[in-house]
């Protein structure tokens, strides 16, 4: 995206705009540089609180005691963010949670580390690990549980936003947390350390952070007009333009983007080749709209192609899954959506060989105007 071509023009040294729903990029920068995330990484200790709770081995009633170790390096004495949670106080799993994400308390975060895992490291190596791998991010690492300085603590923006996207679409109970406005703990009063959330329509998460090595940098996500896109900006040198960039950002993509369908539930959205069935290909499609996020003035070319593992062996069952649509707008990838076989396909008397063990099928080169192929 050039500035010329109304592309969006942005001074952080990294970011991405993501449209939630789809999956698809709107605008990208060293979207997969990794930088210390500092605070922003506490989406990672939250997610793997939330993902306990839904899996039924923790509860928000259960009480974690705050050590000297989480009062020392993350509570009042440590000049850091916190929320002030006194030393050898018991507190639930449900305060912690909005300790750790309204005023960004790093003892918060100890705590529930020291409580599920026993100690932070092996919260953190573990814990987080596995978690940010069982979801897709195959690049971040983690060394504690809340972004405070340390070598091992490393995400791309990329990741971040697809992160914030699976709280989002995960735990919308959850979520909520992100947008509350204050938070008071031990008679102090906290505001949510987010500025979007008084200065954007819609504004509803997620969280800011700033490390020395890291520099600034905020994971935001609204909703207008039914559309949630979620910015992801670090590595600014204040805080002041961490709040306007993304908040730029974000308004540019409301400005510059619609959705479109592009293929609707159930629509043929290509072939994949069969081996060894009674027919050669089996029809794909999806069970959901497949819809990405143009820009508005539409002259740009998409790409859609459909990639899997080629031939697929019969017999292949209805609704089976295939592979995924991948749709290019110029260099970027726009989205991806997984499709599944639309029809049953069995076993052919005669091995009939599938020719062509391809994986990549071209499903044609459409004009973003276009709503059918």
């Amino acid at each position: 995206f050039k500035k010329e071509e109304g592309g969006f023009d942005g001074d952080a040294p990294t970011a991405i705009l993501i449209e939630a729903s789809s999956g698809s990029v709107l605008f990208e920068k060293n979207a997969d540089e990794l930088r210390a995330p500092s605070s922003m990484m506490k989406l990672m200790t939250a997610e793997v609180v939330f993902h306990a709770i839904k899996q039924g081995d923790i509860k928000l009633t259960d009480e974690y005691r705050i050590s000297e170790n989480a009062w020392r390096r993350g509570g009042a004495p440590s000049g850091t963010s916190t929320m002030f949670a006194a030393i050898n106080s018991k507190v639930s799993v449900d305060d912690l949670l909005h300790g750790a994400l309204i005023p960004s308390g790093n003892d918060a975060c100890i705590a529930l580390a020291e409580g599920i895992a026993g100690n932070e490291h092996t919260f953190a190596t573990e814990n987080m690990t596995k978690r940010a791998r069982e979801i897709g991010m195959t690049q971040s690492t983690f060394a504690n549980s809340n972004g405070l300085p340390d070598p091992g603590n490393k995400m791309t923006v990329r990741e971040l936003a697809r992160l914030a996207r699976y709280v989002i679409q995960t735990y919308p109970e959850f979520y909520k947390l992100f947008g509350e406005k204050e938070f008071t703990w031990n008679k102090i009063k906290q505001p949510n350390r987010n500025p979007l959330l008084n200065s954007l329509e819609g504004a509803d998460g997620l969280k800011t952070g700033y490390t020395k090595e890291g520099g600034y940098g905020m994971v935001g996500s609204a909703v207008q007009n039914g559309i949630r896109l979620i910015g992801v900006v670090n590595g600014l040198e204040d805080s002041e333009d961490r709040a306007s960039e993304a908040k730029k950002m974000l308004e540019w993509g409301y400005r510059n983007f619609e959705v479109r369908t592009l293929f609707a539930a159930q629509q043929p959205v290509g072939y994949a080749k069969v081996f060894g069935g009674d027919s050669g290909s089996v029809k794909l499609s999806s069970p959901d709209p497949i819809k990405v996020m143009v820009p508005k003035n539409g002259n740009e070319k998409l790409i859609a192609r459909i990639v899997y593992n080629g031939p697929v062996r019969a017999p292949v069952e209805a609704g089976q899954p295939v592979g995924i649509v991948r749709v290019w707008r110029g260099a970027n990838i726009a989205m991806e959506a997984p499709v599944y076989a639309a029809e049953a396909v069995g076993k052919g008397s005669t091995m009939r060989r599938a020719v062509d063990g391809v994986g990549e099928l071209v499903i044609g080169v459409f004009r973003a105007g276009a709503e059918k192929l």
